[in-house]
């Protein structure tokens, strides 16, 4: 099990976590690596040769703008644009979880609890439409104050852009946000933004460079609040 790992990099700093930023594929669904397969799929029915580990690498913790400009340069005019692949995406990502499960229930009880005295936002690399649907799959309409998706920020993450931009709608500066990641990408830009950043490594999923992160976690119902003065 990994440990958790660099808390007294907080210590006496008297940082004041005044809201909380939850990314999505990953995170709060176990939707990442379908990302990834429903992206060399799509590529792979157009006659393209991608391996999985470009696959991977192309896709985890990238914004979907940002993997299109990559398939661009990868596979220039495979589709029309960005429009045409992502409905073909989409569409394979919806026949994959159709009859599966993929809320991580722990991450999602995690968000309702901090809900009830704290503000949250979800701050991903899908497309607001497939973000609005997931939060209604996991019922947290109700839980979330607002959310970004790749539509609303550029560039898209390791850059700390879609941070600071939520950080400028909770009001409050970054230092006093708390991210919860599970890419090496989105460890970085929130970091980069100057916010304290908990990295969620379930097992079995691929390994991310995630050391930047202030605690890797195998669970987030392993979060402890308290250790970052959190009651």
């Amino acid at each position: 099990m990994l440990a958790c790992i660099t808390l007294e990099r907080l210590e006496g700093q008297g940082k004041m976590i005044r809201a909380f930023i939850f990314d999505l594929d990953g995170t709060l669904l176990d939707s990442e690596i379908i990302w990834v397969n429903v992206v060399k799929k799509a590529l792979t029915i157009k006659g393209c040769v991608i391996t999985d580990a470009d696959a991977l690498k192309l896709v985890y913790g990238i914004s979907w703008s940002d993997i299109y400009e990559k398939v661009e340069e990868m596979f220039p005019g495979v589709y029309s644009g960005i429009q045409e692949m992502q409905a073909v995406t989409e569409g394979l990502y919806c026949d994959l979880t159709k009859t599966t499960d993929i809320r991580i229930m722990s991450s999602v009880d995690l968000l309702k609890r901090l809900s009830k005295k704290y503000p949250i936002a979800i701050v991903s690399g899908s497309t607001r439409e497939v973000i609005e649907k997931s939060i209604d799959l996991m019922d947290i309409r109700t839980n979330v104050k607002f959310l970004l998706g790749s539509e609303d920020y550029s560039p898209g993450k390791p850059d700390p852009a879609c941070f600071l931009l939520a950080a400028r709608k909770f009001g409050v500066p970054p230092d006093n946000c708390l991210v919860f990641e599970d890419s090496a990408a989105g460890v970085n830009g929130a970091k980069a933004a100057g916010m304290t950043c908990i990295a969620l490594h379930r097992p079995g999923c691929p390994m991310q460079k995630v050391h930047a992160a202030d605690e890797v976690l195998n669970d987030l119902s392993d979060f402890v609040p308290e250790k970052y003065g959190i009651n």
